[in-house]
């Protein structure tokens, strides 16, 4: 098997390129329409130019937190491209953070899995009460990453209600194959302390979430993760990994009554 090609999205998706500039220009758009005391841009978690975030408030009290991790196999992409992804978590009361983070070759998969806990732990400083984890495709492994001991500080991780990876890559080793590993530099150790199917069960509930349209290679990844920690799946009828994520911002989808529930 080529795997290269098997993790290959855009290939297998028509129109596979407008949907870049269509996700950043509704994300511009959502932006422009929230009020300025409902969104704080640009939020520092570190030291780096893309250790940022960006939190959008619903009207009234916040239910609690949603962190969005955005994917882009953690080479591109960053958080005002998905901005528009909170509108149905706001609908429904809770605020929503979208870290940006540093990308492959200028830092390592653990390196960016260690930002993530420092983005939500400084998240969890600015909204009190529970914090729900989405991730798509990248996302969703580092969102995985959160429930392993000793990755949040105790308090922050007692605070975690809900972890949905969408799309996720669960188990890292097949990329050590794949023409992508000249830039992520995965090597075997990496690629398995990486793997969220590596890590024990999580204590809080997970639900997989896959489109029923993606890749093969992208639909075992979500059973590889439900097999080793006994999560729920969900795939999903009619999309495909570049559209799985649409039912984020849509207020009622079954994926936020999932997420939120």
């Amino acid at each position: 098997m080529d795997l290269s090609d098997a993790y290959a999205n855009g290939p297998y998706i028509a129109q596979a390129e407008t949907y870049p500039p269509r996700w950043t220009e509704a994300a511009a758009q959502f932006r422009a329409a929230l009020p300025g005391a409902r969104r704080r841009e640009g939020l520092a978690y570190g030291q780096s130019a893309r250790e940022r975030f960006d939190l959008f408030l619903p009207e009234g009290t916040a239910r609690g937190v949603v962190v969005f991790v955005h994917g882009g196999y953690w080479m591109k992409f960053g958080r005002e491209v998905w901005s528009h992804l909170a509108a149905g978590s706001l609908a429904a009361g809770w605020a929503v953070a979208m870290p940006s983070y540093d990308l492959c070759p200028d830092v390592r998969i653990s390196g960016i899995t260690a930002q993530i806990a420092a983005a939500v732990t400084a998240i969890a400083a600015e909204v009190p009460g529970p914090i729900r984890l989405a991730g798509h495709s990248a996302g969703g492994h580092l969102v995985a990453r959160m429930p392993a001991p000793g990755v949040l500080p105790d308090d922050v991780a007692a605070r975690i209600a809900h972890v949905m990876p969408i799309s996720p890559l669960s188990d890292l080793r097949p990329l050590l194959h794949t023409d992508m590993n000249a830039t992520l530099h995965l090597d075997a150790s990496e690629a398995w302390g990486e793997s969220p199917i590596a890590m024990a069960t999580p204590t809080v509930p997970v639900t997989v979430w896959v489109g029923a349209d993606e890749r093969p290679a992208f639909i075992d990844q979500a059973r590889w993760l439900i097999e080793a920690w006994d999560a729920t799946l969900v795939i999903d009828d009619g999309r495909h990994h570049f559209d799985v994520i649409d039912g984020l911002g849509t207020p009622g989808s079954s994926m936020l009554n999932a997420l939120l529930g």
